[in-house]
């Protein structure tokens, strides 16, 4: 077979699939219509594909004048995907299939000591996961890692992690790829969320969109003309180093981000120590306010200011449809009020902005849609041409909420 016949092959094999995928259970002749392959080639593709485990028939057509017809739909079990939302505190793992049902979801504090422990620590919860659904390893194909940070491509490290000792310094995906045995993907984990969200959540068939993640750190995830927003070294939307907020000329800047340290929690903490003299959690400070607390009333209404400075950037800059708030702090109903009252003073046309409908799941639900995306583009053909993810319908969000 020529380079040019096998390269036509597999853009048929992934037109296929797509169909299957999209709108199974689908007949061969519904497939013929949307792809308009012959039914020839569709036969020899949807035979090989039942052959090799990832497709089955589902049944018959009904309800049409003439002869039913053999359905088919992708079978969801035939591989599995390791989706991963990694934090400074804690770290989130679960297991997906084809069809993005989550399974067997756990939580646990980050390994402190950072570097290869977490790596350990990420590869046995999901070996324990898998063996408790009764998943067998050799069904796991790929591991999706959410990263606070910028991942190096070039040597596997994760730049602009503070947050995570010792990623900075190792090969975090070797690393993985000698656990887990299999590919391991690195992606910005507030990219992962902005992903999510528009699969399953507030941003559905949002082409221009934006993620803000408050809590430990600060971050943000953009989609612009439908595409993911990475930048030349997946540095883009890393706002806790914009100059706003500390002097970003102090060492401690370029380290953390200036931006970050105040918007974030240890900002947070330090201006209502400052304020009333006792040093509190963030949660506790929330407590407070609620409570009538004029200090920490009074570093609520700071924080949402500095937040909405850096949604005004974005605004500016990307100019979305919607910005979505999450995380632990932009999660809060209270900085959702307040940024929606701050906004309008500072910034000179509305901007829609909401607290995100995934919550704490949605860099989980994106870990899971991009792997799912890569996944289908190894097995089943080239790249789409566009470079967008080829994503199951987005009607099983009531699912996902329940594996919970």
């Amino acid at each position: 077979m020529t380079d040019s016949l096998r390269i036509s092959r597999r853009f048929s094999q992934r037109s296929v699939m797509e169909a299957i995928v999209q709108g199974g259970p689908i007949s061969r002749a519904s497939i013929a219509k949307q792809t308009g392959l012959s039914k020839q080639t569709i036969s020899e593709i949807v035979r090989a594909l039942e052959q090799d485990g990832w497709v089955q028939e589902t049944g018959r057509t009904s309800g049409h004048v003439g002869r039913t017809a053999v359905t088919y739909e992708l079978v969801y079990d035939a591989a599995h995907i390791v989706a991963v939302d990694l934090g400074g505190t804690k770290v989130r793992v679960a297991i997906t299939d084809l069809a993005c049902q989550i399974f067997a979801e756990d939580t646990v504090p980050t390994d402190p000591r950072g570097g290869q422990y977490i790596v350990d620590q990420i590869v046995a919860l999901a070996f324990q996961a898998a063996s408790r659904r009764g998943i067998p390893r050799k069904k796991i194909r790929l591991a999706v890692i959410g990263v606070p940070g910028a991942p190096d491509n070039a040597t596997g490290r994760v730049l602009m992690a503070p947050n995570i000792a010792g990623f900075d310094t190792m090969d975090v995906v070797a690393a993985f790829e000698r656990g887990f045995g299999f590919d391991t993907m690195l992606e910005n984990d507030v990219n992962l969320a902005v992903l999510g969200e528009n699969w399953l959540g507030q941003g559905q068939g949002l082409d221009n969109l934006a993620y803000v993640a408050l809590g430990t750190g600060v971050g943000s995830g953009l989609m612009v003309g439908g595409h993911l927003v990475r930048g030349a070294i997946n540095a883009a939307g890393e706002l806790g180093f914009l100059p706003l907020g500390a002097d970003p000329f102090e060492a401690e800047s370029l380290r953390t981000g200036a931006f970050e340290r105040v918007v974030a929690s240890h900002g947070i903490v330090e201006r209502y120590a400052a304020l009333s003299g006792e040093r509190l959690g963030v949660p506790a400070i929330f407590e407070k306010a609620e409570a009538g607390d004029r200090a920490a009333l009074a570093v609520l209404d700071e924080t949402a200011r500095y937040l909405t400075r850096g949604i005004a950037a974005i605004a500016a800059i990307a100019n979305p449809e919607k910005v979505i708030l999450g995380g632990s702090i932009g999660l809060r109903p209270e900085m959702l009020a307040r940024v929606r009252t701050f906004l309008p003073q500072c910034f000179p046309y509305p901007v829609k902005v909401e607290t995100g409908e995934l919550g704490s799941r949605a860099a989980i639900i994106g870990a899971a849609a991009i792997g799912l995306g890569q996944l289908h583009n190894s097995l089943f053909g080239v790249n789409a041409p566009d470079g967008r993810i080829s994503l199951p319908p987005a009607n099983m969000s009531a699912a996902l909420r329940e594996a919970v």
